[in-house]
């Protein structure tokens, strides 16, 4: 299971949903709104869109598809 953390209205957000989604990975993916919880958001504030692994690895923005499909091989 993957988790991205996101904010509505964040447009880089919907990119990084949108190569989640060209990955195949959607199914896989749930997406957090960091304004939902007080740990979220003070850890990842300014970081968004993340995306977090069950290990804990985390794939951060800028991100590109080849990128995120390396990261996600590498889980």
């Amino acid at each position: 299971m993957l988790t991205l953390f996101h904010t509505d209205g964040c447009h880089l957000c919907e990119q990084a949903w949108a190569l989640v989604k060209q990955a195949g990975l959607a199914g896989l993916t749930r997406r957090c709104d960091i304004l939902d919880d007080d740990a979220w958001l003070a850890a990842y504030r300014v970081r968004i869109p993340v995306l977090c692994d069950e290990a804990g690895r985390e794939l951060g923005w800028p991100f590109t598809l080849a990128e995120l499909q390396a990261w996600q091989a590498q889980g």
